[in-house]
């Protein structure tokens, strides 16, 4: 399952750990844009592999992460 990026920013913090077991709704990412802090939620539940790092630059429907 892709999780993509609602917004473009740039990557604030990382709140799930790679490897770790999420629930959907989690939230895994968190984008700053516009000074504001945008939530990336879990898609669905499962193992997390995030795609990008904090710091990283993302374009608004850019996937950020898989759960498998």
């Amino acid at each position: 399952m892709e999780v993509l990026s609602e917004v473009t920013g740039k990557v604030w913090k990382l709140s799930a750990a790679e490897g770790a077991s999420v629930q959907e709704g989690d939230v895994l990412i968190i984008v700053e844009s516009m000074k504001m802090e945008i939530p990336i939620e879990a898609t669905a539940s499962g193992s997390v592999r995030l795609l990008v790092a904090e710091g990283d630059a993302v374009e608004e429907g850019m996937k950020v992460a898989e759960i498998s």
